[in-house]
C-alpha cells in the first residue's frame, strides 16, 4: 500500500510539473518568437534605411546580419495548425508569404542602380513592405498573447485545485502509513522484541527458557523457530562442555600428580648421574697417572691425583641442585686438567666469563657432562684436536652460557633429530645431555638449551636461565660444595 501510495504521489508531481511549467513555458516561448520577429523587423527596416541614403560597406554587413537575423525570426514562427489555432496560422501563412515577395523586392532594389527610371517608385514598394509586414508580426503578436491568456484562464481553476489535492493525498498517504506501521509493529517488532529479551536471558546463561511463540508464517517466523532450536542446541552444547571441564580438571589433577612423580624421577636420575663415573674415563686417567709417576717426580702426579680426588667428591658428595659458577667452573678446569695430561696438546681450553662467579647461581652438574661430550664426541676423534671455549656473560636478565668445540660437529640431519630426541621424554640422547635439558626446562620457567653444529666446523650448547645471585638466594659458594 506504501508503494502504491508513493508511485501515485510521483505521478502527481509529474503532472503537477509538466501541467504548470511545461505548457505556461510554450505560451512564452510563442510570445517570445513573435517578440524576436517584431524586433528584427524593426532593425531590418532602419539599417535598410540608412543604407539607401548613404551606402557603405560597413551598413551593408550590418544589413546582411540583419536580414539573416528576420529570415530566422520568420521562419521559426510556430506553424502548426493544431496547437496554434485557426487565426495564428492564417495569420503565420501571411507573414511567410508577404516576406518572401518582399525578400524579392528587397534583393532587387539593393541590386539596381539608382538612376533606373522607376527606381524610386519600387523603394516605396520596399518600404510599403516592411510595414505590412511589422503590422502583421504585431497582428499575429495580439493574436498569441490573446491565446495564451486563454490558455492560462482555462488552468487556473486546475491550478488553485492543486493544494487541496495535494492535502488530500497527503491524508490518505498519511493513514496508510499509519496502517502499514500498526501492521509491522504486529508481525516484526513484536517477534524482534520477543527475540531481543530471550538473547538478554541467554546472554546470562539462562539457555532452558521458555521457546519464543509468534503466529508468523513468513521468513521472520521462519527465523523464530530456527532461534528456538538453536537455542536448545546451544544448551545442550554449554552443558556438554560443563561435563567435560569437570573431566579436564580430573585429568588436570592426575597430570599434576604425573608431573610430580616425573620430577622425583628426575631427581633420581641426576642422583644417579652423580654416582655415575664413566669406566673408560676413569681407566685412561689412571694409565695416564701412571705413566707419569714413572716418568716425572711426584709432583704432577700429586696435582693429578688432587683433581680426581675433587671430581670423586663433587659427584658423590654434592646434595644441590644449584650451585655458584665458581663450583662448576673448579670441577670443570679439574676436568680439563686431566684431560690435557691425557692428551697433551691435542686439546686446549679458553674460558671467557664477564659475570662474577663467586655470585652468580647455575643449576649443578652443567659444565663437567657438556665439556666431556665436546671433547668424547667432537675432539678426541679429531686427529690434530682442537679446541673448548666455555664464555659465560648477562643480559636482559638472563644468565647466558655457552660451551663450543671446534671438533667434528655433525650434519643437519643428525642435528636435527639429536633435537628431536632431546624435546621427547624418553629421546636417546645420552644420560648427560638429556638431563641436563630436561633440568634446565624443569628448573627455570623460561629456561632453555639450544645446540648448534655443523659438519668439520664444530659444535656449540647454549644454555639460557634467568639470573641469580647469592645474595638473593642464599647458596653457599663453598669451593667444592658440600
Amino acid at each position: 500500500m506504501v508503494c502504491v501510495a508513493i508511485l501515485l504521489s510521483v505521478v502527481f508531481n509529474v503532472w503537477v510539473v509538466r501541467f504548470s511549467l511545461t505548457d505556461f513555458n510554450g505560451i512564452l516561448q510563442d510570445n517570445a518568437k513573435c517578440s524576436e520577429l517584431i524586433q528584427a523587423l524593426e532593425q531590418e527596416s532602419t539599417l535598410f534605411e540608412s543604407y539607401m541614403r548613404n551606402p557603405d560597406t560597413e551598413k551593408k554587413e550590418a544589413l546582411e546580419r540583419s536580414m539573416k537575423r528576420t529570415k530566422h525570426a520568420v521562419y521559426d514562427l510556430p506553424f502548426q495548425y493544431r496547437r496554434i489555432g485557426e487565426l495564428r496560422y492564417a495569420k503565420t501563412w501571411s507573414i511567410r508569404s508577404s516576406y518572401e515577395v518582399y525578400c524579392t523586392k528587397r534583393d532587387a532594389i539593393l541590386s539596381m542602380e539608382d538612376n533606373v527610371t522607376d527606381y524610386v517608385s519600387r523603394l516605396y514598394e520596399v518600404y510599403d513592405m516592411q510595414d505590412y509586414l511589422k503590422n502583421y508580426a504585431g497582428t499575429l503578436m495580439n493574436y498569441t498573447i490573446e491565446e495564451g491568456d486563454v490558455s492560462y484562464q482555462k488552468k487556473v481553476p486546475t491550478l488553485i485545485s492543486v493544494p487541496l489535492v495535494v492535502i488530500f493525498a497527503g491524508i490518505l498517504l498519511l493513514f496508510g502509513i499509519a496502517e502499514m506501521a500498526a501492521l509491522m509493529k504486529e508481525t516484526i517488532m513484536a517477534p524482534i522484541f520477543k527475540l531481543v529479551h530471550a538473547s538478554q536471558k541467554i546472554a546470562a546463561n539462562d539457555f532452558f527458557i521458555r521457546d519464543v511463540e509468534v503466529d508468523n508464517k513468513d521468513e521472520l517466523g521462519e527465523l523464530v523457530r530456527a532461534f528456538n532450536k538453536m537455542k536448545y542446541a546451544t544448551g545442550e552444547y554449554i552443558q556438554a562442555l560443563e561435563e567435560k571441564r569437570k573431566t579436564l580438571d580430573l585429568l588436570h589433577e592426575e597430570e599434576l600428580e604425573k608431573l610430580e612423580t616425573e620430577k622425583r624421577l628426575e631427581m633420581t636420575k641426576l642422583e644417579l648421574l652423580k654416582s655415575q663415573i664413566n669406566p673408560h674415563f676413569l681407566f685412561n686417567t689412571l694409565n695416564v697417572i701412571g705413566g707419569m709417576a714413572s716418568l716425572e717426580e711426584a709432583e704432577t702426579t700429586e696435582k693429578m691425583i688432587r683433581a680426581l680426588s675433587a671430581l670423586f667428591r663433587y659427584n658423590l658428595k654434592n646434595q644441590d641442585t644449584e650451585v655458584c659458577l665458581s663450583q662448576e667452573l673448579k670441577i670443570m678446569e679439574d676436568y680439563m686438567y686431566l684431560q690435557q695430561m691425557r692428551f697433551g696438546d691435542r686439546i686446549t681450553y679458553r674460558k671467557d666469563c664477564s659475570v662474577d662467579a663467586d655470585k652468580v647461581i647455575v643449576p649443578a652438574f652443567t659444565f663437567q657432562p657438556l665439556v666431556e661430550n665436546a671433547i668424547i664426541h667432537g675432539l678426541s676423534k679429531k686427529e690434530e684436536g682442537g679446541t673448548v671455549r666455555v664464555h659465560i656473560w648477562q643480559k636482559d636478565g638472563f644468565t647466558l652460557i655457552t660451551i663450543g668445540d671446534n671438533g667434528l660437529g655433525m650434519d643437519e640431519a643428525a642435528l636435527m633429530h639429536l633435537r628431536g630426541e632431546l624435546e621427547k621424554e624418553d629421546g636417546k640422547t645420552g644420560i648427560g645431555l638429556g638431563n641436563i635439558f630436561r633440568r634446565i626446562r624443569a628448573m627455570y620457567q623460561d629456561g632453555n638449551v639450544e645446540i648448534y653444529s655443523k659438519k668439520d666446523v664444530g659444535t656449540v650448547v647454549k644454555i639460557q636461565i634467568r639470573h641469580k645471585e647469592v645474595g638473593e638466594h642464599d647458596v653457599p659458594c663453598v669451593g667444592g660444595g658440600r
